[in-house]
């Protein structure tokens, strides 16, 4: 797993831990990892991707590329830090939180997961929550 930082500051983050409960994504959903990304950047980074490959014009926290072959799970995961912030406060969470619970949706989109509908949203809820159970953030 690699970790970028794109047009911004790199910050804290404990790549061992991230990527230790993503392999224990996988693993627990009967996968085998292979080559992932995680990108953090600002909002107006993101847009244009978000134009450029969805055409949507709007700001997300998350765009998910899916390079998943053979089974083999892959795929870049483009993070708006300035979305994870703002989330963390509409939620009232911590920032860390919030950056698992978005990387963890990312992770759950590459395993096949979808949010288009409500029943497919409260799936992707729960599993977040589950799978944030599992980190101890008070390692942070």
């Amino acid at each position: 797993m690699e970790i970028f930082f794109e047009e911004l500051q790199p910050f804290n983050i404990n790549r061992d831990i991230i990527e230790s409960v993503i392999n224990k994504i996988i693993l627990n959903e009967l996968k085998e990892g292979g080559s992932i990304s995680v990108i953090f950047c600002h909002d107006d980074y993101l847009l244009d991707i978000n134009k450029q490959y969805l055409n949507h014009n709007y700001f997300t926290d998350i765009i998910t590329f899916d390079y998943t072959e053979n089974e083999i799970i892959g795929g870049d995961l483009f993070i708006s830090v300035d979305r994870l912030k703002e989330n963390a406060k509409k939620y009232d969470t911590e920032f860390i939180i919030e950056l698992y619970r978005v990387v963890f949706h990312g992770i759950l989109h590459l395993l096949g997961y979808n949010d288009k509908t409500n029943d497919e949203k409260v799936i992707m809820k729960e599993k977040e929550n589950h799978y944030l159970k599992e980190v101890d953030f008070s390692l942070f």
